[in-house]
């Protein structure tokens, strides 16, 4: 490759290794994903609770399994039309994390 300089300046080196350029951009963290916890009245304890019971998305996951279970065992006669679309969105948003997971399984 040709040397190229601007005028009063000199040829420069630099070796350029990807992992020195991440561990400088990222605090020396080793994973392509950061997550910003936000405050936190105890981060501590928060922490532990992701490392221990579970991500966000698990813990996510089976609040909603719950009620789906309660939600078919109720009955909505008395419920407004605001209150059933809240619910009819639930269960769509529902279904379409049971079928993203059977497509998962299904590629895996």
């Amino acid at each position: 490759m040709p040397n190229f300089t601007m005028p009063l300046s000199w040829p420069v080196n630099q070796e350029i290794n990807p992992w020195t350029w991440m561990s400088t951009l990222t605090g020396n963290q080793f994973g392509l994903v950061s997550i910003n916890m936000g405050k936190s009245s105890n981060p501590d304890l928060e922490r532990k609770i992701l490392d221990d019971v579970g991500s966000y998305g698990r813990q996510i996951g089976q609040l909603a399994d719950a009620l789906e279970a309660v939600l078919s065992h109720i009955k909505m006669d008395g419920w407004s039309a605001h209150e059933k679309e809240a619910v009819d969105a639930f269960r769509f948003q529902l279904s379409e994390v049971h079928r993203l997971k059977r497509l998962e399984k299904s590629t895996a």
